[in-house]
């Protein structure tokens, strides 16, 4: 759609949408089963053991704040010999949060979230991130693939 302006303002006008829209696409992984950090929005969680800062992710875009909505819900679970961290449990978020889920373990492993078919890659010691919109509800495990551990079970209601 065109809108009368002045010759320099259409130009400019055009020239600014045509950058939002390069910009809107750039940074999309085409490989489900390997989560990217992406915008979402945020809630404040009740505090838990379970409800803590979100560590970056190595190797992963940043993500600039300004347009980044904060996360509704950040889970951070630490594995060391096989001992989950906090111990294994259910995490119960509303439908449609946004949620951040943030693991590190001390040996390489991949996280996975099933029902949403996201997962990410651990190197050991480095903290691996999964951020989705919880837009499914029912009850989701959140496990490692190597060491088969159970993290916890997401529930969505």
């Amino acid at each position: 759609m065109f809108v009368r302006t002045p010759a320099g303002r259409t130009i400019a006008a055009l020239a600014a949408a045509l950058t939002a829209l390069l910009l809107a696409g750039c940074g999309q992984d085409d490989d489900p089963s390997v989560a990217t950090p992406s915008a979402a929005p945020t809630s404040a969680a009740p505090p838990s053991a379970t409800t803590t800062a979100a560590a970056t992710t190595a190797g992963a875009t940043p993500s600039v704040a300004a347009s980044t909505p904060a996360v509704d819900r950040e889970i951070t679970v630490t594995i060391a010999k096989r001992r989950v961290d906090p111990p294994t449990g259910r995490i119960t978020v509303g439908k449609g949060e946004l949620v951040r889920i943030t693991v590190t373990s001390d040996v390489s492993d991949e996280l996975h979230v099933h029902g949403y078919d996201l997962g990410a890659r651990l190197p050991a010691g480095t903290p691996g991130l999964v951020e989705f919109r919880a837009d499914k509800t029912g009850l989701f495990e959140v496990e490692t693939h190597e060491t088969e551990l159970v993290l916890f079970q997401l529930v969505v209601r």
